[in-house]
């Protein structure tokens, strides 16, 4: 970013500017339609409505983008059929990177699943896929996230929790047991650059003895900077700068070594999550998306031979339209900025490739069922954007993992989407709506602004050693707070349409117990049956490789080979990058 002088913005604007557009409406019906209106508004539309024509919506993590009472062809006058929507498979993508979409590919339905131990999540896996689930999405426990081993004393009582426990590549093995790694898609929920580091290598450890070329591999790893700096609680964090370097070591490796699998998933999810607004989701995650291109080309590779493998992590939350133009704009914006930013020529370079899942910040406690109808909602709005795979919550995340029930609603409430409904017969159906397409261009400028403004503060990585980042999304946190708390953001069940009477009970998940016992006593036996003097002579050399500037990947692999643990490759991190102490949020 240091070296580019000019904003994205300000590039899109010079090169987009002087192509000639060929409005949809001709000025001749402009002219009659505004009269029509007009008539129709002072006859018709009462005094108060015509006065309070643009309403500001308040919800869970929207945009506050106002909407008008009704969309005509004055919302969006000089819309272009070609160069705004395009057929789908064709620039500039708004209605979908296939053109056929979901007849041609159906998305996949990708439950996010981890708890206990890894032979506990491994049955729940084969439980998914046992029932029509066409993707693994691994969720690991606090102290795996974190890069600490079970055994360490940050992770007592949080071993299982919330995740499955993955100490070394004995896990992983574990963890995969009769999961045919070469014929399922596995999303591989790393979060970290640092994590990716230690945890992907372990799975290509395993591939690897299980005599599994690493081309034949196809999945995704998280591998972003902006979960492990950003929305991280973590209590020990290396700079920024090298944070992103290793983002990109692990792109950089897997490109090479891995052609099938998406070397990051760049993440607006979690961040959107953490309690920021539907824009500066987008602005954030497209702004990490440059900066990676440009350490790329800065290390010698060509945007079409990188770009390619980009995949993009969105929320869909309460907003039902808000959330299928974001989708469709974010796509529409994602193609500007590789082809004219980037100047790539490769159309697969250009496509924004996205997996959503359901928000689970829009899920409350009260009235739990009515969580039910929200994630379908939410659902619904990802497939009539057009996401190429999903998640959906389950009801019961709002008090802990769900169980094999609650999980299994979720695959079926995709199911039903996919099988039943229709909705997936007819590409971009919502498509050439007055009031979507007017959404879209507004959400498309809206997130372009935000992004110009972490590019004048020097680019993304700076924007988060500056702290910039944090205080908007503290701002905004505070400022939803205040209105879930005054009803101006309703939550019904919960301050409005609250129920007097007490629902029937719900099966809340337990743990099982006992696993951190279990894991404790795996570490001693591995750290006794292992070649110690290969560890530590794989251990030293990823230091050398962290201090001398090298693509690191090579000796973590290499770590994984002889049994090294998760705690041990994170030591060797913070040795040789020091630790990094971020800005406080208030």
């Amino acid at each position: 970013m240091e070296k580019q002088m000019k904003t994205t913005k300000e590039i899109l604007h010079e090169k987009l500017s002087g192509q000639p557009r060929s409005p949809l409406y001709s000025p001749q019906a402009l002219e009659a339609i505004r009269r029509t209106v007009g008539q129709w508004m002072n006859s018709t539309v009462r005094e108060t409505d015509r006065n309070h024509w643009h309403k500001t919506p308040h919800t869970v993590l929207g945009s506050e983008t106002p909407r008008e009472l009704l969309y005509t062809p004055l919302s969006h006058p000089d819309l272009d059929y070609e160069q705004d929507l395009g057929n789908s498979g064709q620039a500039p993508f708004t209605r979908g990177i296939h053109a056929n979409m979901y007849r041609g590919r159906e998305f996949t339905m990708r439950q996010l699943t981890g708890f206990g131990s890894p032979e506990q999540t491994n049955e729940r896996l084969r439980f998914m896929l046992d029932h029509g689930a066409t993707g693994l999405n691994i969720l690991f426990d606090l102290p795996t996230i974190q890069m600490y081993d079970s055994d360490d004393p940050f992770a007592v009582a949080q071993v299982g929790m919330s995740g499955v426990c993955v100490d070394s590549v004995e896990d992983m093995a574990r963890l995969f047991k009769d999961v045919p790694l070469d014929e399922v898609t596995i999303s591989i929920v790393t979060h970290y650059p640092s994590n990716t580091a230690i945890l992907f290598p372990m799975f290509l450890a395993l591939a690897e003895e299980r005599g599994i070329p690493w081309e034949n591999l196809r999945g995704s790893v998280q591998n972003d900077i902006t979960l492990e700096e950003l929305i991280r609680s973590g209590s020990e964090y290396i700079p920024p700068r090298d944070c992103f370097r290793i983002q990109c070591d692990n792109i950089e490796f897997i490109r090479k070594n891995v052609p099938k699998w998406n070397f990051i998933t760049i993440n607006g999810y979690n961040l959107r999550e953490f309690g920021t607004s539907a824009i500066t989701e987008m602005a954030v995650a497209l702004s990490n998306g440059i900066e990676i291109l440009d350490e790329l080309v800065r290390r010698g590779y060509d945007v079409d031979s990188t770009a390619d493998r980009l995949a993009f992590f969105w929320s869909t939350a309460n907003d039902f339209f808000e959330e299928i133009a974001r989708i469709r704009a974010v796509r529409r914006l994602w193609y500007k900025i590789v082809k004219y930013r980037f100047n790539a020529a490769n159309p697969r370079a250009m496509l924004m490739r996205c997996h959503v899942q359901t928000s689970g910040v829009c899920l409350i406690q009260e009235e739990p069922r009515n969580n039910i109808i929200r994630a379908a909602y939410h659902a619904l709005a990802a497939v009539l954007g057009g996401a190429q795979s999903l998640h959906v919550d389950s009801y019961d995340e709002a008090y802990s993992v769900p169980t094999e029930e609650a999980a299994l609603l979720s695959l079926r409430t995709q199911q039903i989407l996919q099988k039943e409904t229709g909705v997936t017969d007819v590409v971009d159906p919502l498509g050439g709506s007055f009031f979507l397409e007017a959404l879209t261009h507004d959400i498309e400028g809206r997130i372009l602004d935000e992004m110009e403004e972490i590019e004048r503060l020097g680019g993304y990585v700076k924007a988060i050693e500056g702290g910039q980042i944090y205080s908007k999304v503290a701002s905004y946190f505070a400022e939803q707070q205040r209105l879930i708390e005054n009803g101006e953001i309703a939550l019904v069940g919960q301050n409005v349409y609250k129920s007097e009477v007490e629902g029937p009970p719900i099966n809340v998940f337990r743990y099982p117990e006992g696993v951190e016992a279990e894991q404790k006593a795996r570490l001693q036996k591995l750290r006794l049956n292992r070649d110690s003097d290969k560890v530590q002579s794989s251990l030293s050399a990823l230091k050398d490789a962290c201090l001398k500037g090298e693509n690191i990947l090579p000796y973590s692999v290499a770590c994984a080979r002889v049994r090294c643990t998760e705690g041990e490759l994170f030591k060797v991190f913070k040795d040789a990058f020091g630790l990094w102490k971020p800005p406080a949020l208030f």
